[in-house]
């Protein structure tokens, strides 16, 4: 039985750069590792996806209240910029001319499930490398004999 959970924090005052450096830190991992993780990160976004996480899995408690908390993963988690048009300020620069200043706004959202998430890019390409080198190792072993 799947069971996914999501929270999201919409319009957080964060540069989204800034919380994706966090965001890729806790994904693919389980949620009581990320939450260990994130309590000794020295981070201004640390807090922040704490918090989210944290909401996350009480709404999967929320849901099911048989569910272990020590099986749930962190598989998705997403950082988007949020616009910028509640802080219309103005910086005066060269020749009376003005530009905006433009202040971080993100929207952040995890999901969380019970299945393990699955390695892609690099690290996929790694693991069946290493499986290939040991399938013909062993192959040339039993030859050998």
């Amino acid at each position: 039985m799947a069971i996914e959970s999501k929270a999201a924090l919409n319009f957080a005052r964060i540069a989204p750069r800034k919380a994706r450096m966090i965001v890729n830190l806790v994904r693919g991992k389980k949620v009581s590792q990320a939450l260990d993780e994130l309590a000794f990160t020295p981070k201004s976004g640390a807090p922040i996806v704490k918090k989210l996480i944290e909401s996350a899995l009480n709404n999967a408690q929320q849901a099911d209240s048989t569910v272990n908390v020590d099986t749930l993963y962190v598989t998705r988690a997403t950082v988007d910029k949020g616009p910028n048009k509640n802080m219309r300020r103005w910086r005066p620069r060269a020749q009376g001319r003005a530009t905006p200043v433009v202040k971080g706004v993100s929207h952040i959202a995890v999901w969380l499930t019970d299945e393990a998430p699955k390695p892609s890019g690099r690290k996929a390409f790694v693991i069946k490398r290493q499986a290939r080198r040991a399938a013909a190792k062993s192959a040339a072993e039993s030859k050998s004999e």
